[in-house]
């Protein structure tokens, strides 16, 4: 499993274009996260560290085309309750 991740603008929320790639395909997300999110959930981390720590743990717990296409970081929660909780072994 390869885990692409491009920072697609400098503003704040942050945008990042994320491809996973493994034998199957692909498949293509687009992601949001401000600043603040990021200083919460790793102060000591790049912004792109914690996003594809966040597709990690995505996988782990899903198949890539059951990922959304468009979401912001702070959604995850919804769907998983542990997500912050679980996100620094990814990290």
């Amino acid at each position: 499993m390869d885990i692409s991740v491009a920072r697609a603008n400098s503003g704040d929320p942050a945008e990042f274009e994320v491809v996973v790639r493994d034998g199957g395909g692909e498949s293509r997300h687009a992601v949001t996260m401000a600043q603040k999110t990021r200083e919460r959930l790793a102060p000591d981390k790049s912004a792109e560290d914690v996003v594809e720590a966040t597709f990690k743990f995505l996988l782990d717990r899903e198949p890539k085309e059951s990922i959304l296409t468009r979401f912001d970081i702070t959604v995850i929660a919804r769907y998983f309750p542990e997500f912050e909780q679980e996100l620094p072994r990814y990290l």
